[in-house]
């Protein structure tokens, strides 16, 4: 009788501790953004903290501009976990001093990397390759789909600031003069489709991506050095304004992406601020997960669990290893 007693004791006592840690997180909501890599962080740390850490969450639709003054000045979502912070960046400073706001861990360990990129297959048979001046010696290996006697560079689609960018860096390099036009893509899937042929025939490509995306998760290439690094001066009065008459070379901002959260889920927040604050993933991981959502037709949901089944060895780094059980068993 006492064994039984004890048991049963036992077993109330796991049950009600297992409330009051329910009790102790409570209600989470979580910004889900418009953009794949944000909107699947938004459902890994709900899977994390809801099987993990026994919390209550749920998922708000979000966005930059909107999402940070929602939570600055209604305190509401708790966590935005990728807040891209170029476009907020003097407000997100006053909230955080003031103590309205709390910023965790800068989620892409990458940053959001821009430049102009080859196939990876074109580097490594061309080591001497390394940089857009290299690239611009041989008009050969990149050939234009206008014009067979000169090399491609491709641009962006039109309302892109990276367009401006673009064409006002190749002015800088005389590209024309190198034997090298400028190729405005239609659409964004005009520049995807572009890659995706010259990996299919095999031939050379330069121009203008981005990482994190899909599109470099199914293809190998490698970002050239620009010569310079970014001046921050030239790029506001010049690089990103259109007809500017003398640009000089520059090279891409590196932008920067923080999960952030509300004072005052931080202050009750508990084991879980931990977790947000050790939580950052690099743009390999991302490029994989963003191409199998995208090869798969998969939803963020999907891509979410996904990345939990396939990248175990990442993601238990952020977590203890009690928590990392459980959610292994949810699973």
């Amino acid at each position: 009788m006492k064994i039984i007693l004890a048991s049963l004791t036992f077993a109330v006592c796991l049950f009600a501790g297992g409330r009051a840690a329910q009790a102790d997180c409570g209600n989470v909501s979580i910004a889900e953004m418009n953009w794949a890599s944000a909107a699947i962080a938004a459902n890994f740390d709900k899977f994390i903290l809801e099987n993990g850490y026994g919390c209550n969450v749920t998922t708000v639709a979000g966005d930059t501009v909107p999402t940070f003054a929602s939570m600055d000045q209604k305190g509401e979502p708790d966590i935005a976990p990728e807040l891209w912070t170029a476009s907020v960046r003097t407000q997100l400073e006053a909230a955080a001093t003031s103590g309205r706001l709390v910023q965790a861990s800068e989620i892409l360990a990458d940053g959001a990397i821009e430049g102009w990129w080859i196939p990876k297959f074109i580097a490594d048979a061309n080591p001497d390759i390394r940089s857009v001046q290299d690239a611009l010696k041989r008009p050969d290996l990149f050939p234009s789909p206008k014009s067979a006697s000169k090399g491609a560079i491709h641009n962006c689609p039109s309302g892109w600031s990276c367009r401006i960018s673009t064409a006002n860096i190749f002015k800088a390099l005389k590209g024309d003069s190198a034997g090298f036009e400028l190729i405005d893509s239609g659409s964004p899937k005009d520049l995807d489709d572009s890659i995706a042929n010259a990996f299919d025939a095999k031939i050379g490509w330069l121009g203008y991506y981005w990482a994190p995306t899909a599109i470099l998760g199914k293809y190998d290439m490698t970002l050239l050095s620009m010569g310079v690094s970014h001046d921050k001066a030239e790029w506001l009065a010049c690089t990103s304004v259109e007809g500017c008459a003398r640009p000089q070379l520059n090279a891409y901002p590196v932008s920067q992406a923080f999960t952030v959260v509300t004072k005052a889920f931080a202050d009750r927040a508990g084991p879980v601020l931990g977790y947000l604050r050790a939580r950052s993933w690099d743009n390999n991981t991302i490029n994989d997960v963003l191409a199998w959502q995208d090869e798969n037709r998969a939803n963020n949901e999907d891509a979410a669990l996904y990345f939990l089944r396939n990248y175990a060895d990442f993601w238990t780094r952020w977590v203890p290893a009690d928590v990392a059980e459980k959610v292994k068993a949810a699973l």
